[in-house]
């Protein structure tokens, strides 16, 4: 069973996700906060696998709490939101959030979002990733920064653009005429390489040069 944390300082959300993720057989819902402080102690008191985490939230708010989440603990966190700002959403990630989806969205997509990070994947929404890569501007210019100081291979750099494409490891391989566990393979030893941890950096830095807003 995923024990999961619902955090949201509007009880009518957390108590409708409550019930929709109760009939989850996989998930077991441990508890819920109100805001970041109150996840962040629950999270250091209990086992949590993931935590569904709102941004705009009283005390704290939920970006600094998946801060001190992943820095504390070993819960995943991902960022459930109706709002999609961009500087939430680079913050939440650079911060160790592994998934950033809307409230408004399929049980089934938030179930899928939930057993994709425990297994060490990072989601985000398209409509999302598409509003990142045009707040970088990267979708206007369609210039990409100068990665010649990373030292990567070719067959490195098809894997990363890919990556900040949006596409997934089955698309990826097929693209590349590879094997998805060599996709799979060539992304963590990437993220190894370049000392991130998930394929959300991996992307922000092929197309901003930048990961977090620090230079590699």
């Amino acid at each position: 069973m995923i024990k999961v944390l619902v955090v949201d300082d509007n009880s009518f959300i957390t108590g409708g996700l409550e019930i929709i993720l109760g009939t989850m057989d996989e998930i077991e819902v441990v508890g819920s906060a109100e805001n970041g402080a109150e996840a962040v102690a629950f999270c250091q008191a209990q086992t949590v696998d993931v935590v569904l985490m709102d941004v705009r939230m009283p005390v704290m708010d939920g970006v600094e709490a998946t801060k001190q989440i992943t820095e504390t603990t070993d819960a995943k966190v991902i960022i459930l939101t109706t709002f999609d700002d961009d500087a939430f959403i680079l913050k939440a990630i650079a911060n160790g959030a592994k998934g950033y989806l809307l409230k408004n969205n399929d049980p089934e997509l938030i179930r899928h979002a939930v057993m994709s990070v425990m297994r060490n994947q990072s989601i985000i929404q398209e409509e999302i990733w598409d509003k990142v890569k045009q707040s970088l501007g990267t979708e206007k210019t369609g210039v990409t920064p100068d990665l010649s100081g990373l030292r990567l291979t070719a067959r490195e750099m098809d894997v990363m653009k890919a990556v900040a494409s949006g596409l997934s490891n089955k698309e990826i391989a097929k693209n590349l005429f590879i094997s998805e566990g060599t996709v799979a393979n060539n992304i963590s030893a990437l993220l190894g390489k370049l000392g991130l941890d998930h394929r959300t950096q991996l992307a922000i830095l092929y197309l901003t040069g930048k990961v977090g807003g620090g230079e590699m």
